[in-house]
C-alpha cells in the first residue's frame, strides 16, 4: 500500500492489519499438592507472566479473635512485615524493595490472606521473605502501638464515610448482635485500643501454622526450580498440627425494614440495600449471577437505565452478590445488594422507582436481549480479566478460602454461558424480593424520614451517625 504526501515524495503505509482466529480459553487449572509440613500448595505455571503472584491463606477467621479484641486479626496481618527473626522492619522493607517485590496481607471473615507479587527471577528470594514473616514474626512492643494507632487514626474517617458507614449499619441490622459478623471487620475504637503485642503473639500461636494454610503460586517458573525454592522457604516453617476450626452457622433477619443513619445537612443520601442469599455452592449461583448483572451489574442495567438515564437521581446503582463465608460441608451465605447514592430531595422516588424495577422484574422478568448481553460481558471478557498472574491466583485462592473444586471457575463460565432467561430471572427475583430487603439509608433523616415512611417498604428507625 502507498500514497503520496503533499511534496509528491511516495509514502509507504503498513498494511491494515486484519482480526485473527479466536483461539479458545478456560480458566487456568492448578496443579494441587502438598509440602512435608502440611502446606497445601496449588501451582499454575502461566508462560510469559514474569511477575508472579502468591497468594497464603491463612485458617485465621475473625470469629476466632478473642472477645473485646475485634481488630487483633487486622493488627497481626499489618505486622507480618514489622520484622522478623532475621530482619528488622527496616531491613525487611529494605529486602523486599532490592527483589522488587509487594507483599501485602489483610484480614476478613474467611481468615488472613498474605499477598506477594515478584519479579520471576527474584521468587526464591521473595519466597524466602515471605516464609520469614510467616515463620518467626517478631511482633515488636513498639511497632504495633504504631499499628494501634494507626488504625485508631482510621476509625473516625470510617465512620466520616458514607458509603462505609452504610455498610456497617447493614452488618449490625442483619446479623444477631452476638455474631462477629455484625461488628466492623476491623474492630472498633474501644476493641483496637485494647490490643497490645501480646495479644497479637497469642493470637498468631494459636491460629497460624503451616497445616491450615493454602498457598498459590501463578506465574512463569521457566528455569526456576520451583519445587526447591518452596522446599527451602514455606517448606522450612514450621508449627504444630491442628483441624481446621468449627465454622458457626451465618444468621440473619432479612425482615423488610428500613435504617436512616441520620447526617443532618447532607446533601446526598447513601443507599445500600441487602439481604443474605446464596452462596457459590449452590447451584442457583450462575443464575443469581447472570440475574444480579442484569438488574445492577452495568451502565446499561435495568436499574441504571431508569435511575440514572431515564431520571437523573445517580451517577450510578449496582447490585452485587459478595461471599461471607463458606464451609468445607457446602454451605455458607453471600451478601445480596444494591448500592448507590441519590441527592437528597430525590431519595423518596428514587427508592420509590427502584422498588418499581423490582416488582416489574418479578412481573414481566428478563430480556432475552438483557440475558444475551450480560452472558457477553460476563464471560466474553474473561481471557481479559485473567491476563495477570495476580488475577488467576487471586480467583484460586477465593476457591480455596470458599472451599471450592479448582476447576470451579472454569464450569462456571460453562455454565453462565448454559443459563436461560428463565433461569436468570427467577434466580434475580428470589436474590431482591421486594417484601424481604434490608435498606439502610446514610443522610439528612429531617428531610428524607417521611417520604420514605410514606413508600411503605417496612419499618423505619433512625439512629444518630
Amino acid at each position: 500500500m502507498s500514497d503520496t504526501v503533499a511534496t509528491g515524495t511516495p509514502m509507504d503505509l503498513h498494511p491494515r492489519p486484519q482480526a485473527g482466529e479466536a483461539t479458545p480459553w478456560a480458566f487456568p487449572a492448578p496443579e494441587r499438592g502438598e509440602l512435608p509440613n502440611g502446606l497445601t500448595l496449588l501451582r499454575c505455571h502461566r508462560p510469559g507472566q514474569q511477575i508472579v503472584a502468591v497468594e497464603v491463606n491463612l485458617g485465621a477467621p475473625l470469629d476466632a479473635e478473642p472477645e473485646g479484641l475485634d481488630g487483633v486479626a487486622t493488627i497481626m496481618a499489618r505486622a507480618l512485615t514489622e520484622g522478623t527473626d532475621k530482619h528488622t522492619a527496616e531491613e525487611f522493607t529494605a529486602a523486599l524493595e532490592r527483589c522488587g517485590a509487594s507483599l501485602d496481607a489483610h484480614a476478613d471473615h474467611p481468615g488472613i490472606r498474605v499477598s506477594l507479587e515478584v519479579p520471576a527471577s527474584r521468587l526464591p528470594k521473595a519466597l524466602g521473605l515471605l516464609a520469614d514473616a510467616l515463620r518467626a514474626p517478631a511482633f515488636p512492643d513498639s511497632e504495633i502501638e504504631r499499628l494501634v494507632r494507626n488504625r485508631l487514626d482510621e476509625i473516625p474517617h470510617e465512620l466520616a464515610n458514607p458509603s462505609r458507614r452504610a455498610a456497617m449499619a447493614l452488618s449490625r441490622a442483619l446479623f444477631p448482635a452476638d455474631s462477629r459478623m455484625s461488628r466492623p471487620r476491623q474492630g472498633t475504637e474501644e476493641t483496637v485500643a485494647r490490643i497490645d503485642a501480646a495479644a497479637v503473639r497469642a493470637f498468631y500461636a494459636a491460629h497460624v501454622r503451616p497445616a491450615t494454610a493454602t498457598a498459590v503460586v501463578v506465574g512463569d517458573f521457566t528455569g526456576i526450580d520451583l519445587d526447591a525454592a518452596l522446599a527451602e522457604t514455606l517448606g522450612a516453617w514450621t508449627g504444630p498440627a491442628a483441624e481446621p476450626r468449627p465454622v458457626p452457622p451465618i444468621t440473619a433477619d432479612d425482615t423488610g425494614r428500613v435504617v436512616i443513619v441520620d447526617r443532618p445537612g447532607a446533601v446526598q443520601t447513601q443507599v445500600l440495600i441487602g439481604r443474605i442469599g446464596a452462596d457459590r455452592h449452590d447451584r442457583v449461583w450462575p443464575a443469581q449471577v447472570l440475574g444480579t448483572y442484569c438488574l445492577g451489574g452495568t451502565l446499561t442495567s435495568r436499574l441504571d437505565r431508569v435511575l440514572r438515564e431515564e431520571k437523573g437521581y445517580t451517577y450510578g446503582v449496582r447490585a452485587f452478590g459478595q461471599v461471607l463465608r463458606s464451609t468445607a460441608q457446602g454451605t455458607g451465605a453471600a451478601m445480596l445488594a444494591i448500592s448507590g447514592s441519590v441527592d437528597t430531595a430525590s431519595t423518596g422516588p428514587a427508592l420509590a422507582d427502584l422498588w418499581a424495577v423490582l416488582r416489574t422484574l418479578a412481573a414481566e422478568g428478563l430480556t432475552d436481549a438483557e440475558r444475551d448481553s450480560a452472558v457477553q460481558n460476563l464471560v466474553g471478557v474473561a481471557p481479559l480479566k485473567y491476563e495477570t498472574a495476580a488475577a488467576v491466583a487471586g480467583t484460586l485462592a477465593d476457591q480455596v478460602e470458599q472451599h471450592l473444586p479448582d476447576d470451579f471457575q472454569a464450569r462456571l463460565y460453562e455454565r453462565l454461558a448454559q443459563t436461560g432467561t428463565v433461569e436468570a430471572t427467577a434466580a434475580a427475583v428470589n436474590a431482591f424480593p421486594v417484601d424481604r430487603l434490608v435498606t439502610v439509608l446514610v443522610g439528612d433523616a429531617a428531610e428524607i424520614e417521611a417520604p420514605v415512611k410514606a413508600l411503605g417498604i417496612g419499618e423505619v428507625t433512625v439512629i444518630t451517625g
